[in-house]
């Protein structure tokens, strides 16, 4: 018997894109004042770090695991039996999250992470179906 996984991508909200349009102010400034190198530094480190982000942040339940993944520099799991409770939040705190509609979740003792789901309500129900114990607020 072969075990479901459910990958759900993260919500973009318009926060994500405030780094590209200052990095799209700085390039066009530099690029008119004749610093072509400041332009291209510029480009470079933010969609360095910017794109694996957009690109790879998705939270995928499978074998009663929770995998948080956000660029190459977040992977996050959680054992879901170990979550007790979610709640809905607009935290602007730095989170594997890429909208402030965001979740969070809190599992064993002290821990939590926030995240955002593009379909937030499936992705309950798919924890509460792992573990109905969950407490949602």
């Amino acid at each position: 018997m072969t075990a479901s996984v459910q990958i759900y991508q993260s919500k973009k909200g318009w926060v994500i894109y405030i780094p590209f349009l200052i990095t799209i102010a700085v390039v066009v400034l530099s690029i008119a004042s004749g610093k072509y190198l400041p332009a291209i530094i510029c480009l470079v480190v933010v969609l360095g770090l910017t794109l694996p982000m957009l690109l790879n942040t998705k939270y995928t339940i499978s074998n009663n695991n929770l995998n948080v993944r956000c660029g190459f520099m977040i992977n996050i799991n959680v054992d879901i039996a170990a979550i007790t409770k979610i709640e809905h939040t607009r935290s602007p705190l730095s989170a594997p999250a890429l909208s402030l509609d965001r979740l969070e979740i809190f599992y064993n003792k002290f821990d939590s992470v926030m995240i955002s789901p593009q379909d937030s309500d499936n992705f309950i129900a798919e924890l509460k179906n792992i573990n109905p114990v969950i407490e949602v607020k």
